[in-house]
């Protein structure tokens, strides 16, 4: 899951600059990919192993399928964990999407003066809000859940309740390329 929410800041903030570039990308020079790819798998390992060295725990999640962070713990270790993982892992990824996505809507308004530009601009504006409105709708509920499960009273959620939420925040990368292939002129064309 960690692993999807940085993915997806990234690949905002990769679309980004490529978009708002003036020069054309060099498509042959792969180093700046394998480097985001790298940052993002390390970053995601950096919170993700904490669990296994003493910092919170790992257990079942929802009705036992999936193993996730132990949400249910009650105690300052499990807590401070869950309040940094919230901030580093979803609060921080999203605001650099909002971030890269809003510049990248901002230079396509200045670069629209024709018929042709605003349509262009009004894709964008779709596409960006429907990514937006995806991350939103897939992990909100996780983490109203899992922040539910850990402040509030216990028992507040039941297993078959966070179920819903837990497969909404797996199944999220699947949603932003959809939404991309659809929405992307150049690529729905070579389709």
């Amino acid at each position: 899951g960690i692993i999807s929410l940085i993915s997806l800041a990234v690949l905002s903030y990769e679309r980004c600059c490529t978009m708002t570039r003036t020069a054309e990308p060099d498509t042959t020079n792969y180093r700046k990919a394998w480097a985001a790819i790298i940052l993002s798998w390390t970053y995601s390992l950096l919170w993700t192993v904490p669990p296994l060295l003493g910092w919170s725990s790992y257990g079942p999640e929802g009705a036992g399928i999936t193993c996730s962070v132990n949400w249910h713990s009650k105690d300052a270790n499990n807590a401070s964990y869950i309040i940094c993982l919230f901030i580093f892992c979803l609060v921080i990824p999203f605001a650099i999407i909002v971030y890269s996505y809003g510049k990248l809507l901002c230079a396509v308004r200045q670069g629209s003066g024709r018929r042709a530009g605003r349509r262009r601009e009004q894709r964008v504006l779709l596409m960006v809000l429907l990514m937006v409105l995806c991350f939103l709708l897939c992990w909100l509920p996780y983490a109203a859940v899992a922040l539910l499960a850990t402040f509030g009273q216990p028992g507040l959620i039941s297993p078959a309740a966070s179920t819903i939420p837990a497969i909404l925040a797996k199944s999220s990368t699947v949603y932003n390329p959809i939404i991309y292939v659809f929405l992307n002129k150049q690529v729905s064309e070579t389709l």
